[in-house]
């Protein structure tokens, strides 16, 4: 009497960082046989996101997603992690949804699954050959989440494990506002003292007086931490974040950081009006607001063309310290591209171009996240000085937009510590 050998699915590792891989093996099949390996996550928002890739076992009864091609499904070919960064709500859902984890104390779970035959829809109503659970964490063990309440800032400040003391970050997210805290996680588990900013809610970014002092008193808190390298501090800003690391990096006499980390950002912030709203900003936006086939904001053109005047955009030959630009050539917020050249160009004409660099991406957006998180090309949106709920259109293709996250993620990381953990002391030499 002949026993059926049942599959094995092992997911190695189960529990990991959410910028570490895993290999996906699925053995014990019989050979040449068609399965479809499906990933399935709940959200906190309570939606279902999946990805699902269609494979053919090997001669052995052996499929790896590292190293065999995806022949269908969110993604195609060789891709190791597919069953990640190609995840999208599960048909049905509501539209406009994007996936971030508000408390990172908990891992992300996701289920790896793998089911008999190639199959795109329904499976969830399906029982899987076999199922393995995956934790997915921007918190390394050890590290310490404390919630910032003094001096008027608001924040959570993430310190890494061990005795330290360790380079600071300034970490600030865009103008959907809010306090985002999982880029800072996952900079603390890198070794990195960061401080996840707020710095204004949902909503209120007309009656939020945004003053530079704020930013100041918050880049100072963690220079005094006594687990931080008080001369050892960056900032890193992603959007509306970018353009007031730019600003502080330019206009700021009371911090000097070592270097900032400038994610889909700009420098067209006139001085002396409120970093928040720009009057004549707002005239234009109402004139050169687009919208694209399915209704979707496109802003980008609202701050093109790129001023001439220097009183209509922060002095970037004033800037001391590094500055790596991370831009996506597919930005439809905001012109990205076009502000990096233009600031190349003023950094050349003041003599600090040195201090640059960039890295632009094709067909990429303007959210870059962390990677393996899911490209959103669209997602609802609250306009910040309106309060008008809209789908903005980010921008970027799935497939290019993750390999940008991933490339930008592991120079991001080199660069922090190129610039924060190298020694001031110079050694000596034979």
């Amino acid at each position: 009497m002949s026993q059926t050998i049942s599959p094995v699915l092992s997911v190695v590792p189960t529990r990991a960082l959410v910028d570490e891989t895993f290999k996906v093996v699925v053995e014990n099949l019989p050979p040449a046989s068609p399965v479809t390996l499906h990933a399935l996550l709940y959200s906190e928002d309570k939606d279902y996101w999946e990805a699902y890739g269609h494979y053919v076992s090997d001669h052995r009864g052996t499929v790896s997603v590292a190293e065999d091609m995806s022949l269908g499904g969110t993604y195609t070919g060789k891709e190791a992690m597919g069953l990640l960064w190609s995840m999208r709500p599960e048909p049905g859902s509501r539209t406009g949804l994007r996936l971030r984890k508000r408390e990172v104390t908990s891992p992300m779970l996701v289920h790896i699954s793998v089911y008999s035959g190639h199959i795109s829809e329904g499976f969830r109503k399906q029982s899987p050959l076999a199922s393995v659970p995956t934790e997915r964490w921007y918190m390394a063990p050890g590290v310490q989440r404390i919630e910032i309440k003094e001096k008027g800032v608001r924040g959570t400040f993430f310190i890494p494990p061990g005795p330290g003391p360790f380079p600071g970050l300034l970490d600030m997210w865009g103008g959907g506002g809010g306090l985002l805290e999982y880029r800072s996680a996952l900079l603390a588990s890198h070794g990195y003292a960061s401080l996840a900013l707020q710095y204004f809610s949902p909503g209120e970014l007309q009656s939020s007086d945004l003053k530079i002092q704020y930013f100041e008193t918050a880049f100072n808190i963690i220079k005094d931490h006594p687990q931080v390298i008080p001369d050892s501090i960056g900032i890193f800003g992603l959007s509306l974040g970018t353009v007031v690391a730019i600003y502080l990096a330019a206009v700021s006499t009371k911090i000097t950081p070592r270097c900032c980390v400038c994610i889909s950002g700009h420098h067209l912030y006139p001085l002396g009006t409120a970093l928040n709203f720009n009057p004549k900003l707002e005239k234009k936006r109402l004139v050169t607001e687009r919208y694209d086939e399915n209704n979707y904001q496109i802003l980008r053109d609202v701050r093109l063309p790129i001023p001439t005047d220097l009183s209509e955009k922060v002095d970037v030959r004033k800037i001391k310290c590094h500055m790596l630009l991370v831009n996506g050539d597919d930005d439809q917020n905001v012109p990205a591209v076009e502000a990096a050249e233009d600031i190349a160009q003023m950094m050349r004409s003041g003599g600090n171009l040195h201090l640059l660099t960039t890295l632009t991406y094709p067909n990429t957006g303007h959210l870059i996240e962390p990677p393996y998180s899911p490209h959103f090309r669209a997602t609802n949106f609250i306009v910040p000085t309106t309060k008008e709920k809209v789908i903005s259109l980010w921008g970027g293709q799935p497939k290019p937009h993750s390999d940008a996250q991933e490339d930008s993620w592991r120079k991001i990381l080199a660069y922090l510590h190129h610039h924060l953990y190298s020694s001031t002391t110079p050694k000596a030499k034979m």
